[in-house]
């Protein structure tokens, strides 16, 4: 018996691989699969692999691997068709019947995606072409070079009403295929069908096996009706069950890439050519329960990154809601927020890579925007409002379908009500309380509080609810200049402040040293702003032939209207260190300092690197040697940025004494 392709693939998606062996043989968790002892041999020694991401487990004691199928088949004695009626029962999918029509029906699905297929192909090459000017324009404007157009096959819809159609039909494709396919508007009322797709940027949508199945569209007409478009419900498309890069994310996540949910396609390209490979996004709704569910299936913690606004919070608190009923033991969910007004396309852009990376490094975990969502705006200084808080998460804690997940999130909770209902000053508990929207430190609550699955540290430095910790908390003393704490990039960091202000009252600093100036890894979007200023206004004094002053450097930057960003950079530089930036520093005592400066912005930059590599592999292997790593980057980070210059007679041809800064 044949089964049409899209059941089995359907089969295989709700059905994750450890679940069906996990009926048979015990396994336990290590690292991005399971192990356990063969069901094929006597052994001690674990060597039976499952990867539910591959969807396939491996014995190496006698060889042998496959999927779900094969292992039913292979533990069973099955045959392949008892083994699928198996697996539909469990899942409970009905088994299609063998007929003629459902014969026809998988030879038609693959005739609609040779239509789709056949639709994208035009729209790349609408794009390419004269046609696709202002289409190529918009994506210049957002960042997307050709390569990035090629990669993710972005195209562009002509505003014609049959352009579309009249391609596919020279190609023998029916009306009645595009019109099944989503892509030509018909009814009773529309005598003849028109394009669905008409002057937008059109972005393919795939299924998981990489095969474009439906398209969003942007339209460049700021009157449009509706700004994005999708491709309608079809036979190849159910938009609340596929993932906008879905394809890819999943192949970047076998790899070890975090999976990351935001919100556009746009953004979805920003963050991958950012480096974030594993990165989705829902098709222009809120997130779905069968989404959640492929989301799960890729990686067992993906990251949802919402807005910072009031609409990110509610759509936060949705998730959760969504979620609770829905969680296993190892399946949850983190949660990042962007700073305000920014969404990863414009964050990455202003702030590159290392904006992005801080945002995520400060996700939490569900159950801290669980409390958060519960106590942010409550007083809790009455037997009868601290009952309400008690009952609302009692309610809470009855959704929640798995009797151990729920166990031990009754287990936190009670904590962290332990904790909030202490007397002030002899709290005991662990948590902060939240009372008022604060805690008892005086800061305030909210979703950049404490630290997360990529923060400083890392997943062990979090709560643990009734459980023993595997190491003592890690916190870091450099939380408190957390981006998300203090507002994702509201302040400069100093060291760059200093460097970009010495080169704009010192532009001599620029002689054989502009590229690297230049190539600097600069975090915070206003220093790479004033720098690029700065090189662009040296370049054209220098290709005038004119001599280049600070003073004449400075009004020059002034004038491009950063003359306020000037000023705040130089009244937050009152530290008696950051003389030598000053104007009236003498050049022998510049020179040395500034080097200095360079040399720990770049060691600092690399140590961050290699911090995250180590909160990484804490999280994937809590090891000793992984903890013990992991500290020793945080303390050569902490000797980096308390080391002081001490350069003998620093500062002597400027008026200072000869001491150290």
């Amino acid at each position: 018996m044949r089964f049409p392709p899209e059941f089995l693939d359907e089969l295989r998606a709700r059905l994750p691989v450890s679940e069906v062996v996990g009926r048979r043989v015990k396994l336990k968790k290590a690292g991005r699969e399971w192990k356990g002892l063969s069901p094929f041999s006597q052994e001690k020694t674990p060597s039976f692999f499952v990867n539910d991401s591959k969807g396939m487990w491996f014995d190496f004691s006698s060889g042998r691997n496959g999927n779900v199928f094969d292992f039913l088949m292979a533990t069973e004695g099955l045959s392949f068709p008892e083994a699928v009626e198996r697996l539909a029962q469990a899942a409970g999918m009905p088994v299609p019947k063998a007929s003629p029509e459902a014969a026809r029906q998988a030879r038609h699905s693959r005739t609609l995606l040779d239509v789709v297929e056949l639709a994208a192909a035009f729209f790349e090459a609408t794009l390419a072409a004269r046609a696709g000017a202002r289409a190529r324009g918009y994506l210049a404007d957002r960042g997307l070079d050709p390569s990035t157009q090629l990669a993710f096959r972005i195209g562009y819809a002509p505003p014609d009403r049959f352009a579309l159609k009249e391609h596919l039909g020279a190609q023998g494709v029916s009306v009645d295929d595009m019109v099944e396919a989503g892509l030509l508007v018909a009814g009773d009322d529309i005598p003849v069908p028109y394009d669905r797709f008409r002057d937008r940027v059109m972005f393919p949508i795939t299924d998981l096996r990489g095969r474009i199945v439906a398209f969003g569209g942007r339209a460049l007409d700021k009157d449009a009706p509706a700004k994005y478009l999708n491709s309608p419900e079809t036979s190849l498309f159910h938009k609340g069950g596929l993932l906008y890069n879905g394809a890819r994310a999943r192949a970047a996540a076998h790899q070890g890439a975090p999976l990351i949910a935001v919100e556009g396609y746009i953004d979805v390209i920003a963050m991958v050519t950012a480096g974030f490979a594993g990165t989705v996004a829902p098709l222009g709704t809120s997130l779905t329960a069968d989404q959640l569910a492929l989301m799960w299936k890729i990686a067992d913690e993906p990251v949802l990154c919402f807005d910072g606004d009031a609409a990110g919070r509610r759509a936060a608190f949705r998730a959760v809601d969504l979620a609770l009923p829905l969680l296993q033991p190892g399946k949850s969910l983190y949660f990042a927020t962007l700073p305000q007004g920014h969404d990863p396309d414009d964050l990455i852009r202003t702030g590159g890579q290392g904006a992005m990376a801080d945002v995520l490094a400060a996700a939490q975990p569900l159950a801290d925007i669980l409390w958060l969502r519960e106590t942010e705006a409550g007083r809790f200084d009455t037997p009868e409002r601290r009952a309400g808080l008690e009952a609302r998460l009692d309610g809470l804690l009855a959704g929640i379908g798995h009797e151990s997940v729920r166990k031990y999130y009754r287990a936190d909770l009670a904590e962290r009500l332990r904790s909030l209902m202490a007397p002030a000053g002899g709290a005991t508990g662990r948590f902060p309380s939240r009372a008022g929207g604060h805690d008892r430190s005086g800061g305030s609550a909210g979703f950049g509080k404490g630290s997360g699955r990529f923060g400083k540290g890392g997943r062990f430095g979090g709560r643990g609810g009734a459980g023993r910790e595997p190491f003592p908390t890690v916190v870091s003393p450099r939380l408190s200049a957390s981006p998300l704490v203090r507002g994702a990039r509201a302040v400069l960091p100093a060291r760059e402040a200093l460097i970009v202000l010495s080169v704009l009252n010192h532009p001599w600093l620029l002689d054989g040293a502009a590229e690297v100036f230049a190539a600097l890894d600069l975090v915070h979007p206003d220093a790479d702003r004033l720098r690029r200023a700065v090189l662009d206004t040296v370049a054209a004094e220098e290709a005038a032939h004119r001599e280049i002053t600070g003073e004449g450097l400075r009004e020059a930057v002034a004038a491009q209207g950063l003359a306020g960003l000037i000023g705040r950079i130089e009244a937050a530089l009152t530290h008696v260190a950051d003389w030598p930036a000053r104007p009236d520093a003498a050049p022998e005592d510049v020179r040395p300092w500034w080097h200095h400066v360079l040399t720990l912005h770049h060691k600092n930059r690399t140590l961050n690197k290699e911090l995250k590599e180590a909160e990484r592999a804490l999280g994937e292997e809590p090891s000793e040697r992984n903890y013990a790593w992991l500290r020793d980057v945080q303390g050569r980070l902490a000797a980096v940025e308390g080391t002081e210059a001490s350069i003998e007679g620093f500062g002597a041809l400027s008026g200072r004494p000869a001491r150290g800064f």
